[in-house]
């Protein structure tokens, strides 16, 4: 198992490049970021002091989307770090939440958002592609490389996961929905004549050591809050009774609102719906060897990398723990 470190990009910038090394010496061999412009500071331009302070850390967003920047703009800026650094970054991307819905958009469709991998990926690569309606192509991308990372949970992006991306991100360590998302990726990549072997399985979620777990719970309730803004998309697509697991729907009958201003944060108002029996399952919480058990349980399920969202107060502890002792037992 491979695993990454996912942080926000809250001032200072140098913070963020600071901990991403740490990370890469702790043996984390992805440093993902946040895409939400607004709440927090511009990734893009920290990726390069990431790049510069690491030597073979992966690096990119979790996750862009298609409608903040135009997408030659989105793969001008990939090109232009792998031309720097050699091929170290990847694109997370997904249709939108934080980012979009802060400036008053609504996340981007599944046909738009697969029609922008297409454009990023060939323009990236230096392929020439169709992009408003005219071809185009980067003359100065020489031997680019761009793996696409797709975040998903509903049905119809899971199969569109398994038909392009060229690698999957679930934003929850829920064993059961790891088993239902990964197994409807892998379907359709077979229906669609891919290897489903080849697209690596990323479980994303926040981990926290320790033996306090009311603290703990306190801590991350904030994801549960971020996980139900796209259970809440999908019931409505859906329906309660549709095909998404009742392990993702029942939990958000009591969500009545959410402020994005606390998006993300442990002091985040809107996430009292969330009950405790949630954050046990979507988060990986507890003493270290609750998270090896949990890491295993996820690997014999597919998972080729957990991507550790540390955004807490014993982050410091967290990423030491793990570089210490769980991964090594991962490995």
């Amino acid at each position: 198992m491979e695993f990454g470190v996912v942080l926000q990009a809250n001032p200072p910038a140098s913070a963020v490049v600071a901990m991403m090394r740490r990370a890469e010496e702790a043996g984390f061999g992805y440093g993902w970021t946040w895409d939400s412009h607004v709440l927090w500071q511009e990734p893009f331009v920290i990726y390069p002091r990431i790049l510069a302070a690491t030597s073979t850390m992966m690096v990119g967003p979790m996750v862009t989307n298609p409608g903040t920047r135009d997408w030659s703009v989105i793969a001008s800026l990939f090109a232009t770090l792998n031309d720097m650094f050699g091929n170290r970054t990847v694109c997370g991307i997904g249709r939108g939440d934080s980012a979009r819905r802060v400036i008053g958009q609504p996340p981007m469709s599944l046909a738009t958002l697969s029609a922008a991998m297409t454009v990023i990926k060939g323009l990236a690569e230096g392929r020439e592609v169709l992009h408003h309606g005219q071809p185009l192509r980067i003359p100065w991308v020489r031997d680019g490389r761009l793996e696409i990372w797709m975040a998903a949970y509903g049905p119809k992006a899971l199969r569109l996961a398994g038909e392009q991306a060229d690698d999957f991100i679930l934003q929850t360590a829920d064993p059961d929905i790891a088993r239902w998302t990964i197994g409807t990726v892998r379907s359709a990549a077979s229906a669609a004549g891919r290897d489903p072997g080849s697209i690596t399985m990323c479980v994303a979620a926040p981990a926290y050591i320790g033996t306090d777990l009311p603290h703990q719970r306190e801590q991350l309730r904030w994801f549960g809050g971020m996980v139900g803004n796209h259970v809440a998309d999908l019931v409505a697509r859906y329906g309660m009774q549709g095909p998404v697991p009742r392990e993702l729907t029942d939990y958000i009958a009591g969500r009545e609102g959410y402020d994005y201003s606390h998006h993300g944060r442990p002091d985040n108002p809107s996430v009292d719906f969330v009950p405790d029996e949630i954050l046990d399952r979507f988060c990986l919480l507890g003493p270290e060897s609750a998270h090896v058990d949990r890491l295993r349980e996820l690997e014999e399920i597919g998972v080729g990398q957990f991507a550790l969202y540390l955004m807490h107060d014993e982050e410091e502890k967290t990423l030491a723990a793990y570089g210490d002792n769980i991964i090594p037992a991962l490995r």
